[in-house]
């Protein structure tokens, strides 16, 4: 609904935050928005796909969500699962002490690498049986015993979380994500909204409107935590 300035009740929310925001930063001693803009050193963020769709709609979500983050001058990477086989954990702990999967069979070794290297990491899946696809689900399990077996590999990283359905299951999706990440240490990036979009057919994501401005809205305040993280 707009109100008698034709401004949305979205955006006026958004003014409102930034401004509270603002206020709250100059009050506790930390850096004010307009402060936070310069980074001194070159900082990465990967996005994983774990949809067996390659260019799909999760893949278009993902590319919303990096391409907040191009702008704010960030490096970017997004890795595409589809067509990739990740083998399940074996639960052998002998990664531990090694600071990665000791099988080669597959993709994870360089991807876990991947993600350690990154400042922040965004996970996307489409939906299978209200949760990820079994391939995000492989790469969540092993890097999970992989960091555990090696405590601190993911600690103080940034992480969003990324969901596409036809029509029900995101939820779950969103919550595998997100409890990887706090269960690592890291710090969780949100939007305005649940980062969900709603599509079957390639595309069709896109013309989810609420989505696109929820994903464009999650790449900006990873990028607002970036700063933060890199600020001395």
């Amino acid at each position: 609904m707009d109100n008698k300035n034709g401004m949305t009740r979205r955006e006026a929310l958004k003014r409102m935050g930034t401004v509270a925001m603002s206020a709250a930063l100059a009050t506790s001693g930390f850096a004010s928005v307009s402060e936070l803009t310069t980074d001194k050193r070159n900082m990465k963020i990967v996005a994983i796909n774990g949809s067996s769709r390659k260019d799909g709609n999760t893949a278009d979500m993902l590319r919303l969500v990096l391409g907040e983050l191009e702008a704010a001058g960030y490096d970017t990477e997004l890795i595409q699962l589809a067509g990739e086989t990740i083998n399940p954990c074996k639960a052998c702990f002998a990664c531990a002490g090694k600071k990665n999967c000791v099988f080669s069979s597959d993709v994870f070794q360089s991807l876990y690498q991947k993600m350690v290297e990154a400042d922040a990491i965004i996970l996307g899946s489409s939906t299978y049986s209200a949760d990820v696809s079994s391939t995000l689900k492989a790469v969540i399990e092993r890097a999970s015993v992989v960091s555990d077996t090696n405590p601190g590999m993911f600690r103080h990283k940034i992480g969003g979380a990324v969901a596409v359905a036809r029509r029900a299951g995101a939820m779950n999706t969103i919550d595998s994500i997100n409890h990887f990440f706090l269960n690592k240490e890291m710090f969780v990036a949100g939007s305005t909204y649940w980062n969900i979009a709603y599509g079957r057919l390639p595309g069709e994501a896109l013309k989810d409107d609420e989505a696109v401005a929820n994903m464009k809205n999650l790449g900006q305040n990873i990028a607002w935590f970036l700063r933060i993280s890199n600020k001395t």
